[in-house]
């Protein structure tokens, strides 16, 4: 026959195992959240730039004014202004130009980046996944 007591342990252990794995999954979630929420303000917080302030105010930390670019295979890189920041982004090749207004997707953030191409250290960069004019 059945042993009521074995029936009982058993769903004592999946329950258990049911509250640690719904646990996990959302640490996972929270981590995640955490590092994908915000894409700036942890970098460019010491890059502040007044005149670069004064033209792009108000915008959102994903987005910026095209300070200046500089264009290797398969990259544009591009400076940007957001509100009091100045910051640099590297996403696939993007048609854009001095003062147009770019949104972008954060993906890696680098310090001390070395592009071999440009011959030039990038202090911080953030490698983007894409990026949109929004003019």
């Amino acid at each position: 026959m059945y042993d009521a007591a074995l029936f009982m342990n058993d769903r004592t252990i999946w329950t258990r195992l049911e509250a640690v794995l719904r646990i996990a999954y959302f640490a996972v979630v929270v981590s995640l959240a955490i590092t994908f929420s915000g894409p700036l303000p942890a970098i460019a917080a010491g890059n502040a730039s007044s005149g670069a302030a004064s033209t792009a105010a108000g915008m959102p930390s994903n987005e910026g004014k095209v300070l200046s670019t500089l264009d290797a295979p398969g990259y544009t890189y591009m400076e940007l202004a957001n509100t009091e920041k100045r910051f640099w982004i590297a996403a696939p090749t993007t048609r854009v130009k001095a003062g147009d207004r770019v949104r972008f997707e954060q993906s890696l953030v680098m310090k001390n980046f070395n592009s071999k191409t440009l011959n030039r250290t990038f202090d911080q960069i953030i490698f983007v996944n894409s990026a949109t004019v929004i003019n």
